[in-house]
């Protein structure tokens, strides 16, 4: 009996960076337009750079796979401080903001439990 490997693009992590760049997508015609294209762009920069990571990542084993996931978690603390950002500076309102980190919180504990899995 042969095991299939599990695509990348179907771990439920993968999923919910998804739905985080849709969210944030759906989000930019609110944005003011003097925000829109420096700070949420980064925002929007930063989670497609999570996503090409992620994918990274499904391709690499071992120690090269540990320092993926890392990547993956020092992109997502940067996203943290972004949206923070985001909301301090009033260019997403309380609402947004609770969205948008209810997701990047489970995106985190999903990384951290990954690490925790990798054996190093």
């Amino acid at each position: 009996m042969t095991t299939q490997v599990r695509s990348v693009l179907d771990i439920p992590i993968f999923h919910k960076i998804y739905d985080l760049y849709t969210l944030l997508h759906k989000y930019q015609p609110t944005i003011p337009k003097l925000q829109r294209y420096t700070l949420w762009q980064k925002c929007e920069n930063t989670t497609l750079a999570l996503l090409e990571v992620l994918i990274e990542t499904g391709h690499r084993k071992g120690e090269e796979r540990l320092d993926c996931l890392y990547r993956i978690s020092d992109k997502l603390d940067l996203l943290k401080v972004l949206i923070r950002l985001s909301k301090d500076t009033r260019t997403i309102d309380n609402q947004q903001y609770l969205m948008i980190q209810a997701l990047i919180q489970e995106i985190g504990k999903m990384v951290g439990g990954w690490i925790k899995s990798v054996p190093h």
